[in-house]
């Protein structure tokens, strides 16, 4: 079984999920985009119990980011991990085929028309 690490800038951070992911998409909703400080985000979805951590991040409202040097580092909704690709040690392993939440991204980006688009969060 393929075991993925990833951490934080600083190192304080460092998780490793198992397996292959769930889905792996991109978000534009503006809390995703306020949380990144980015236009949007990307991140590969894991069941929660293949997510192994170590350091102890701080969170808000389901997000995990090192309190040392503000790192975002996985976000967490029901029994399901967000690993953010930004925080992987190989960011480019996975391609994202959706991204939600479409009608809030901006007008210059390119258009990924291999992905499926939602206007809002997935149906």
């Amino acid at each position: 079984m393929a075991e993925i690490s990833g951490g934080c800038l600083c190192g304080a951070i460092r998780f490793s999920v198992r397996g292959a992911p769930k889905r792996v998409g991109i978000c534009h909703c503006l809390a995703c985009r306020k949380h990144h400080g980015a236009v949007f985000y990307a991140a590969a979805v894991f069941p929660e119990t293949e997510l192994t951590l170590s350091g102890e991040p701080t969170s808000y409202e389901g997000r995990f980011f090192c309190r040392t040097c503000g790192s975002s580092v996985f976000s967490k909704t029901g029994d399901e991990v967000e690993v953010h690709l930004g925080a992987l040690d190989d960011s480019n392993q996975f391609e994202p085929t959706y991204e939600l939440w479409a009608r809030r991204r901006e007008a210059w980006l390119p258009t990924f028309s291999a992905m499926m688009r939602f206007e809002e969060d997935r149906e």
